[in-house]
């Protein structure tokens, strides 16, 4: 699990209810049932209509994804390629047959490459299959991240409309001065669990699914050109040099204090 996305969750309802708490509120004045409902099952009820049944299906994986914690390593991702290209050079693309079947954990991104390569498929065929396998792998995290800013723009409305109901209540029951300051108090709890929601959930979600998408294209594209790389039998010190342009600062230097203690 992510724990950094929980914590960091944690700590945005901890403010909020902490900052009610201090100016004299108490819990349970936020704790309303009826609001709840329709804010959130407004909510998840319009995402359901605004999408196919066959991607709202997905919408728990997505969720699990978001908070995952699946870190990658473009630094050992380099070196690992460089590697094989060093085996690739001295035996053949052939030797790496061996390593494909051997390693079970291997990404099925790059096993798909890798054998692709072993099978002498020719390297513009190679390319092009792996960016439109990318291509449609980008195109499913879309859909996920629509579905998650779809629910970020509903439930504001959503509370608002809470709001609408809960005076209607109030209105109705002008009559008894002693139930207006509840009905009222309840009316502008749904307008707090829109807004609260919204950007405390819905869209940090997005965003976050956001964030592991741009990763993993990246990632992607670095595997790409890897591959590519290899079956058209460039040295592997050049390969690297193309490689390290997937890195940032940070990661160049680290990556480059890598290398300089592996030669001492």
């Amino acid at each position: 699990m992510a724990i950094s996305t929980i914590l960091f969750l944690i700590i945005s309802f901890a403010a909020l209810i902490g900052s009610f708490i201090l100016d004299g509120g108490h819990l349970m004045a936020l704790v309303a049932v009826a609001p709840a409902i329709i804010v959130f099952g407004g909510t998840i009820g319009a995402v359901g209509v605004s999408f196919p049944g066959n991607e709202i299906k997905n919408f728990g994986k997505v969720l699990k994804v978001a908070f995952t914690n699946k870190k990658v390593d473009t630094i050992e991702l380099i070196r690992y390629f460089k590697n094989i290209a060093f085996k690739t050079r001295k035996e053949g693309l052939l030797s790496i047959e061996e390593m494909i079947s051997a390693d079970e954990n291997m990404d099925p991104f790059m096993k798909k490459g890798l054998q692709m390569v072993v099978d002498g498929i020719e390297p513009q065929t190679v390319k092009s299959t792996l960016e439109l396998s990318a291509d449609l792998i980008e195109e499913r995290h879309r859909v996920g991240i629509a579905m998650f800013e779809s629910a970020g723009g509903f439930a504001p409305t959503m509370g608002i409309t809470g709001t609408v109901t809960g005076l209607v209540h109030v209105l109705n029951n002008l009559s008894d001065p002693s139930k207006l300051g509840g009905l009222i108090a309840g009316a502008f709890i749904a307008t707090l669990y829109g807004i609260g929601s919204a950007n405390f959930l819905w869209l940090p979600i997005g965003t976050k699914l956001k964030e592991l998408n741009f990763q993993e294209v990246a990632e992607k594209n670095l595997i790409i050109e890897a591959i590519i790389c290899i079956q058209e039998g460039i040295n592997p010190n050049t390969l690297e040099e193309k490689l390290k342009g997937f890195l940032d600062k940070k990661q160049l230097e680290e990556y480059n204090r890598g290398e300089s203690g592996e030669e001492k």
